[in-house]
């Protein structure tokens, strides 16, 4: 599993779909310039949908990896 971060840079809400193995399933709207901090598998695929006149419409489909954070852990000093 790893942390994602997705921001929704449009003026309308959007629904996230995040669809990984072993059934994981993951759905959220978000809001305009909202930001959405989510795991899931690395293995897993986000869509992005819409509602447009004739219904949903698939605005775009990334690799999990792609959003995934790139966390930095420092070491702790042994105490003494």
């Amino acid at each position: 599993m790893g942390t994602c971060l997705y921001r929704n840079s449009s003026s309308q809400m959007v629904i996230l779909r995040c669809i990984g193995p072993q059934a994981f399933f993951h759905e959220k709207v978000i809001f305009p310039f909202e930001n959405w901090l989510f795991e899931c598998p690395l293995e897993s695929r986000v869509d992005i949908w819409t509602h447009g006149l004739a219904g949903a419409e698939q605005l775009e489909s990334i690799d999990a990896q792609a959003l995934m954070l790139e966390l930095e852990a420092s070491p702790t000093p042994a105490a003494p």
